[in-house]
């Protein structure tokens, strides 16, 4: 499975690691993922989802459909 939030997209992103002699060395930051069961009450039921932890703050406060559909996306895109 990618590492990657089902909903927003985020990826881990590489870059160099500077020291204060200005060394470098490669480094990756990933993203936070969390494996979540979200439920859906308008649908009555319990999703799976991998998703990021700003997505899921975000799920939150404004409920899954509604987030998923400012976004473009349908349920079935993200279930795990």
């Amino acid at each position: 499975m990618a590492r990657k939030c089902s909903i927003t997209g985020k990826k881990p992103l590489a870059g160099n690691r500077v020291s204060h002699a200005n060394n470098k060395s490669r480094m990756v930051q990933k993203p936070n993922l969390q494996t979540k069961r979200i439920y859906v009450p308008e649908e009555d039921r319990w999703v799976r989802v991998r998703l990021s932890n700003r997505a899921l703050r975000t799920v939150t406060k404004k409920g899954l459909l509604s987030y998923l559909k400012s976004e473009g996306l349908s349920l079935k895109d993200v279930t795990a």
